[in-house]
């Protein structure tokens, strides 16, 4: 019979909840080093940090963020901002960002913003004036956001292109950050991914290759686009102009149809899987087959690009990865002597798979 009171197991007196104290004197640790590992400081051995966290789970400890915030210690909520949480790039990209984000200790509020949402309205969004904010912009939405927020509030942002670069600039990496101006942003080469695809499709001997193109987040061209069309000229092949399409299958399949009644057109890249998705349902309509007479290829490589009908070609980005490099960023700026170092994420890799082939004869 249990007895309010008694401690199973050395941990807390059934009728309550775990304290720290009880995780501290389990683990055989001081409580000062539960809250380093709870605020994921560095200053912890593995072996102890492991040790710990075995005992949390097993006491089912919680940590009141309430009292934290209240004993005045450092904020330890971040809010996201992003437009969307559907698209497949941005919700990866999000997963990250909140997995990194509650493994250091951090609570995470997600704000889905409206495409004219005012600049004013911005700080609205936040859970408390000079809250941490990570954004996601890869859209106009994000960038516009971005800008609009103020100079004290810390920021790490995941980006499409590099913090001033032009049309004319190349990125030089496949992923990088910028720490030189605020906010602190991250971002992954699709532009040097694009062209790769673009070099790929040439190679099975296509003449030139078609691209159905997303929106960029500037006025600029994307990097998407960049990237094919900088392939292209360096092969000294056609650069028909790009179709501008959208984010959903929809608009792939709209964007294509006039095009595939051209026999000539036999490779088309695709700024997303979705719209790769749309224009292989307009190739059949068309009576075209992929990939004997039509190569598609995508990008992103969303979960459903493998078991489409031919499963999708495609550009696998690292989405979550950049999501958690992107936490790593702000827990820098946060706290910079104690923060571990930003996560490595990888680079954009071509996922060859049956929609593409060499050019008909």
């Amino acid at each position: 019979m249990d007895v309010i009171g008694h401690t199973p197991a050395g941990g807390a007196p059934r009728g309550r909840s775990a304290s720290i104290w009880d995780v501290a004197r389990v683990a055989g640790v001081s409580q000062q080093t539960v809250s380093r590992v709870i605020n994921g400081k560095a200053r912890v051995s593995e072996a102890t940090r492991a040790k710990v966290l075995q005992v949390i789970a097993e006491l089912g400890y919680r940590p009141n963020r309430l009292a934290q915030a209240l004993a005045g210690g450092p904020a330890r909520s971040v809010t996201v901002l992003t437009s969307d949480t559907a698209l497949y790039g941005a919700a990866a990209t999000l997963r990250g960002m909140e997995e990194a984000a509650r493994r250091a200790g951090f609570s995470v509020g997600i704000s889905v913003l409206e495409p004219d949402l005012e600049p004013a309205e911005v700080v609205l969004r936040l859970n408390r004036p000079g809250e941490a904010v990570m954004v996601i912009a890869f859209d106009d939405v994000g960038v516009r956001v971005l800008r609009a927020l103020p100079p004290d509030v810390p920021v790490a942002a995941a980006v499409e292109r590099r913090p001033g670069e032009g049309a004319g600039h190349s990125a030089g990496h496949s992923a990088g950050h910028s720490a030189d101006a605020e906010p602190w942003q991250i971002w992954l080469d699709d532009r040097a991914a694009a062209a790769h695809a673009t070099r790929y499709l040439l190679g099975l001997g296509h003449r030139t290759v078609h691209y159905v193109a997303i929106p960029s987040s500037t006025s600029a061209l994307a990097q998407r686009t960049q990237g094919w069309r900088e392939a292209l000229f360096a092969a000294g092949r056609p650069r028909p102009e790009p179709l501008q399409g959208g984010w959903s299958p929809r608009s792939g399949y709209l964007a294509v149809r006039s095009l595939l009644a051209d026999r000539s057109v036999t490779a088309i890249l695709c700024g997303n899987d979705d719209l790769a998705l749309g224009v292989m349902r307009a190739a059949r309509e068309a009576g075209r087959e992929v990939p004997g007479d039509l190569s598609v290829v995508g990008f992103d490589d969303s979960p459903q690009s493998a078991f489409m009908n031919p499963s999708l070609t495609t550009v696998r980005l690292d989405f979550e990865g950049l999501g958690r490099a992107c936490f790593g960023l702000l827990h820098r700026r946060l706290d910079p002597e104690a923060a571990p170092a930003v996560p490595v994420w990888s680079e954009p890799e071509l996922i060859v798979r049956e929609s593409s082939g060499p050019a008909p004869s």
